[in-house]
């Protein structure tokens, strides 16, 4: 995988292969703090859209522009201070658009902390 952009290396997230799919992972930290011992949502909507460009990527390679133009974000519990995970699946992939589903969790998968839904206009070139 490329380099992260920044804002990817100011969440300090990194990626693990995890069979087919690959994982991203978010550690706790104080750039990531939004009120104390809880992640701030933002970094885990950044997370999740992390996720979700990637996914869209390893799908139909880097040639073809993304642009999301709905993102929804589901918080579902507060995340704390730990490790915070991340996948994504492309649900659709049309010729001109993709629908994209992430989850992120803590300690078990079962349990996500949270969940977005991005929808992609595809500009093929």
């Amino acid at each position: 995988m490329k380099c992260l952009p920044p804002y990817a290396q100011l969440l300090k997230l990194r990626t693990e292969q995890q069979g087919d799919s690959l994982r991203f992972v978010m550690p706790f930290h104080e750039d990531v703090v939004g009120r104390p011992g809880y992640l701030h949502g933002g970094a885990i909507a950044g997370l999740l859209e992390f996720a979700a460009f990637t996914a869209l990527t390893r799908a139909i390679g880097e040639d073809v522009i993304k642009k999301p133009f709905t993102v929804t974000v589901d918080y579902m519990r507060g995340g704390t201070p730990r490790d915070t995970f991340a996948e994504a699946c492309v649900e659709r992939l049309g010729k001109r658009m993709a629908n994209v589903e992430a989850y992120a969790w803590q300690a078990e998968r079962d349990k996500p902390i949270a969940a977005a839904r991005i929808n992609f206009l595809l500009e093929r070139q």
